[in-house]
C-alpha cells in the first residue's frame, strides 16, 4: 500500500522534473537573450553602463520578487497555512490580507522607483565611482528608464507566491522568458543604438508583459486587488511582514555585495563588469536549474511539516533535495573547470565579442564555479529558516559577511592583484562563509543529520577528483589531436568530453553504492524498458 510520504515523494519529484524542463527552456532563451546582447554591445563601456544600472531594478525583479524571493517566500510561507483547501476560492480575510500586502507593497516600491528616477545621477555616481565620467552619465540615464520595473517586481513576486502556493509552478517559471524575447526582439530590429538605451526600455517593457501574464490566473483564483491599508492589529499581515522585512534586508544585504563588486570593478578595466555578469549568467544555467526544480516544490512542503511539527519530514525531505543538489553540482564544476573556455567561445564569440572577451568571462566563471556546493546547501536551508517564519537569521549572517567581502575584495584585487578573478573567488568564499554559519544556527530550530549527508558529499566529491582528472586529460587530448573548424570542434569537444564526465561520474557513484546514483540509473533503465 503507498503511504502519504511516498505520495508526496512522488509529487515532488514529478513537479521537479516538469519545473527543469520549463527552467532549462527558460534558462535557453535567456540564454539566446545574452548571445544577441554579446553580439551587438561585447564587453564595452555601453554594455557595463546597462549592467551597473540593470542591478537596481534586478534586485525587485529578480532578487526580491523573483521566485525564490522573499516576496514569493513569504506568500508561499503565510498563505499555504491559511488555505488547507487548494481547490476552493480562498476565504475572505484571505483575500483582504492579499490586498492589504498589494497595496504596501506597492506604495513601498513606488517610494524607490520616484527615488531611483530622481537621484539617478548621484546613485550611479557612487556605484560605479572608479567610472568615467561617460560611464556615469550612460548608466544613470538607463536607470531612469528602468526606474518602473522596480514596482512591478514586488507585485509579481506576490503572484507567484499564490501560484505556487495553489500548485501552479509553470506560469511563474515560464514569466522570465517574457523578458527575454522583448529584448531579443528590440535589440534586433533596433536599427541605431550606440548608447544602449534599448536595451534599458526592452527591461521595463519586457517587466510590464510579466505582470499581464500573471495577472489573469491570480485573478481566476479568487484574488482581486481592492487597495486597503489594514495594517493595525492584522495578526497574519504581522507574520508576513515578520518573514519577509528581514528577508528583504537580507536579500538587499547581497545585493550590497554586488555593489561592492560593482566598486571595485569599475576600477578595472573596460567591460570587467559586463563579463562577470556574462559568468554568472552561465553559472546560473545550471546551477538555477537545479535550486529552482527542486526547492520550489520542497518549500510549501517544508511549511506544510512545520505547521504538523514533523520534524522528522524535514530532516527527510533536506537530506534528499539537498543530496540530489549536490550529486549534480559536482558534474557542473567538473564541466565549468574542463569546458568553459569552449563554452563560452561557443555561445558568445562572434560579432562584438571578441576573444579577450571570452577570457575574461571564463576566468570569472572558473573562480565563481567553487561557490557551487554552498550555494545550493545555503539555499536550501535559507528554505528551512523561512519555514520556521525565521528570515531574522540568514539576515544577520549576510550583514555580517559585507565586512567579508570588501575584505576579501581589497586582498585579492589591490593587494593580490587577481583582477576579474579576485571579484568572483571573493564571492565563493562569502558564499561558503554564509553556508556554514546557516547550518550551525539552525540546530537552534532543528537538528539536521549533516552525518549521512556530507558522507555521501564525501564519497561524491573523490568520484568527482577522479573524473576531473580524466576530463581533463581527455580535453587535452582533443586539443592536441583534433582539427576542425571552430564552432564544430567546440560542440564536439562539449559533447565527447561531456559524456565522458558524465558516463564516468554516475559509473563510480554506483561502484560506491550512492543512493541517487543508483536510483538515477534505477529510473533511465525502467525508461529505456518500457
Amino acid at each position: 500500500m503507498t503511504t502519504c510520504s511516498e505520495d508526496k515523494t512522488t509529487s515532488v519529484l514529478k513537479a521537479a522534473w516538469l519545473i527543469a524542463i520549463v527552467t532549462i527552456f527558460s534558462k535557453l532563451i535567456g540564454f539566446i537573450r545574452d548571445v544577441i546582447i554579446a553580439k551587438y554591445y561585447g564587453t564595452s563601456l555601453v554594455s557595463d553602463a546597462y549592467f551597473y544600472a540593470y542591478q537596481i531594478p534586478a534586485l525587485s525583479i529578480i532578487l526580491l520578487g523573483g521566485v525564490g524571493g522573499p516576496f514569493h517566500s513569504a506568500t508561499v510561507a503565510v498563505f499555504s497555512k491559511l488555505i488547507p483547501n487548494l481547490r476552493e476560492k480562498p476565504a475572505d480575510e484571505v483575500r483582504k490580507l492579499f490586498s492589504t500586502f498589494m497595496t504596501t507593497t506597492i506604495l513601498f516600491f513606488t517610494v524607490l522607483a520616484v527615488i531611483c528616477y530622481f537621484f539617478a545621477h548621484p546613485i550611479m555616481s557612487v556605484i560605479a565611482s572608479g567610472g568615467s565620467a561617460e560611464l556615469v552619465n550612460l548608466a544613470a540615464e538607463h536607470l531612469k528608464i528602468m526606474s518602473p520595473v522596480l514596482i512591478i517586481g514586488g507585485i509579481v513576486g506576490i503572484y507567484y507566491g499564490i501560484l505556487v502556493t495553489y500548485r501552479y509552478f509553470m506560469l511563474p517559471n515560464l514569466s522570465p522568458i517574457i523578458m527575454s524575447l522583448v529584448i531579443i526582439a528590440m535589440v534586433v530590429t533596433a536599427k541605431s543604438d550606440n548608447a544602449g538605451v534599448i536595451l534599458a526600455w526592452a527591461t521595463t517593457i519586457g517587466a510590464v508583459c510579466q505582470f499581464i501574464l500573471q495577472y489573469p490566473k491570480v485573478r481566476q483564483l479568487g484574488f482581486k486587488f481592492v487597495p486597503n491599508l489594514d495594517v493595525l492589529n492584522n495578526v497574519q499581515f504581522k507574520n508576513i511582514c515578520e518573514l519577509l522585512f528581514p528577508a528583504v534586508l537580507s536579500s538587499t544585504v547581497g545585493q550590497i555585495h554586488i555593489y561592492v563588486d560593482m566598486f571595485f570593478a569599475s576600477s578595472l578595466k573596460e567591460g570587467v563588469w559586463t563579463a562577470i555578469g556574462y559568468a554568472n549568467r552561465v553559472f546560473q544555467f545550471p546551477v538555477g536549474i537545479l535550486v529552482t526544480a527542486f526547492l520550489v516544490p520542497l518549500f510549501p512542503i517544508f511549511s506544510r511539516l512545520v505547521a504538523d511539527n514533523d520534524m522528522q519530514g524535514i530532516k527527510n525531505y533536506f537530506n534528499k533535495g539537498v543530496g540530489v543538489l549536490f550529486f549534480g553540482a559536482i558534474p557542473i564544476i567538473i564541466g565549468i573547470l574542463v569546458l568553459g573556455f569552449d563554452g563560452i567561445r561557443l555561445i558568445f564569440e562572434r560579432g562584438a565579442f571578441d576573444e579577450r572577451a571570452t577570457y575574461m568571462v571564463t576566468e570569472a566563471l572558473w573562480f565563481l564555479s567553487f561557490s557551487i556546493i554552498p550555494y545550493v546547501f545555503r539555499d536550501s536551508i535559507t528554505r528551512v529558516y523561512y519555514s520556521f517564519n525565521d528570515s531574522a537569521t540568514p539576515f544577520v549572517i549576510a550583514f555580517s559577511s559585507i565586512v567579508l567581502k570588501v575584505f576579501m575584495n581589497i586582498i585579492l584585487i589591490n593587494v593580490l592583484h587577481m583582477g576579474i578573478g579576485g571579484i568572483t573567488l571573493s564571492t565563493s568564499l562569502v558564499t561558503l562563509f554564509n553556508a556554514c554559519m546557516l547550518g550551525i544556527l539552525i540546530s537552534k530550530k532543528i537538528k539536521l543529520d549533516y552525518g549521512i549527508l556530507f558522507k555521501n558529499l564525501f564519497k561524491m566529491c573523490i568520484a568527482g577528483f577522479i573524473v576531473f582528472v580524466i576530463c581533463t586529460v581527455a580535453g587535452n587530448i582533443f586539443d592536441l589531436f583534433v582539427v576542425l573548424p571552430k564552432y564544430v570542434f567546440e560542440i564536439t569537444k562539449i559533447a565527447i568530453v561531456g559524456a565522458i564526465c558524465l558516463i564516468t561520474y554516475i559509473w563510480l557513484n554506483l561502484l560506491l553504492k550512492m543512493d541517487y546514483a543508483i536510483e538515477l540509473f534505477d529510473r533511465v533503465r525502467a525508461k529505456i524498458c518500457k
